[in-house]
């Protein structure tokens, strides 16, 4: 046994040891192969704000490939629920070191050093993403619209708030973290209107089982040609509910300044028009992936540059679902599983 006194303590680093800019070139490699959107999207902020961008994204982008045992989105592993809780433990482990300003050994883990300590992220709002990947590994699946916004908030809006912190946003200004989290709500809610079929393949469904009942819509059969018309009017009622969501992102990215607001609502553009192919496809939808051509983006990122000229007016309607009610539900739900920290060997 050794003596607790002369346990040596890895001294805090600064991304986990490694240089900035190493970071910030994987970083860049990650964003570019896992999301064009966001990777198009990026490269409208200033050069400071860019490189943060690309930091967190690759702590988000690696902890959902470690959730779903996948590379970059790619091919979603139907794993065994003991294999998936032990995954999203090793990123809280991982997340935490990270916060503690401890090496990690997984440079995606380095970077959300780097970024967090740059942009003061807490342990609090890492949790909140976190949380989402644990609600897959427990099979859990949304009974009410409730459950599915609290789930959009974990995996999304819980982001959107830290890349608005990125940005440069205090975290007093809640009424602009209120919008970035919006638009994250809206961007997921697509994103889940969307890939319908590929859930459906991984065992997976996010449309509210209420939902489903109101509309007579049996367990198991949505993608049955007979239900397509159920399902059609199911996902038009969710992406009503990203539209308004959207509005009110693009409405609060008044407040930003003009590279992140064009950056902003480039974004905004991309994803409500995967939202509108969704519902104009009807049917259809889920025959194969709706996309946006490399040309159509660049059309979002020069109606982004007017957009932002212009100003984005008030929401006719606001959204229902608040950042506010919606942490509290995270809240209520529970605090996260203990994380036990075993010491690594250059600790002992």
């Amino acid at each position: 046994m050794v003596s607790s006194s002369i346990i040596r303590q890895t001294p805090r680093q600064v991304g986990g040891g490694r240089e900035r800019a190493a970071l910030v070139r994987q970083a860049k490699k990650s964003i570019t192969r896992g999301s064009k959107s966001f990777s198009l999207a990026s490269k409208l902020f200033d050069r400071a704000t860019r490189e943060r961008v690309w930091l967190l994204y690759a702590w988000c982008r690696r902890c959902d490939d470690i959730a779903d045992g996948q590379d970059h989105g790619a091919s979603i592993l139907k794993l065994d629920d003991a294999t998936t809780k032990q995954r999203v433990l090793a990123i809280r482990i991982l997340t935490e070191r990270a916060l503690q300003g401890q090496p990690t050994a997984e440079l995606a883990f380095d970077a959300f050093n780097q970024v967090s300590a740059e942009c003061r992220l807490t342990q609090e709002e890492a949790n909140d993403v976190i949380e989402g990947f644990a609600l897959d590994a427990q099979g859990w699946r949304p009974r009410t619209e409730e459950d599915l916004m609290r789930y959009c908030f974990h995996v999304a809006g819980a982001v959107g708030v830290m890349m608005a912190k990125v940005m440069g946003v205090s975290g007093e200004d809640h009424e602009t973290l209120d919008r970035a989290c919006d638009l994250g709500l809206a961007f997921q809610l697509v994103n889940i209107a969307r890939d319908v079929s590929d859930d459906d393949a991984a065992g997976r469904c996010y449309i509210p089982l209420e939902w489903q009942a109101e509309a007579d819509l049996p367990p198991g059969m949505r993608l049955r040609p007979e239900y397509r018309e159920q399902l059609v009017a199911l996902v038009a009622r969710m992406l009503d509910i990203a539209e308004q969501h959207e509005a009110a992102a693009r409405f609060g990215a008044n407040g930003l300044r003009f590279r992140q607001r064009w950056a902003v609502l480039s974004a905004a553009g991309i994803y409500g028009a995967i939202g509108r192919k969704v519902r104009a496809a009807g049917p259809h939808a889920w025959d194969h992936r709706i996309h946006t051509s490399a040309w159509s983006k660049l059309g979002f990122v020069a109606r982004g540059f007017v957009d932002a000229i212009r100003g984005a007016p008030e929401p006719e309607v606001w959204p229902k679902h608040t950042r506010g009610s919606l942490m509290t539900a995270a809240r209520m739900a529970g605090p996260p599983a203990p994380m036990p920290m075993t010491p690594l060997p250059d600790e002992a």
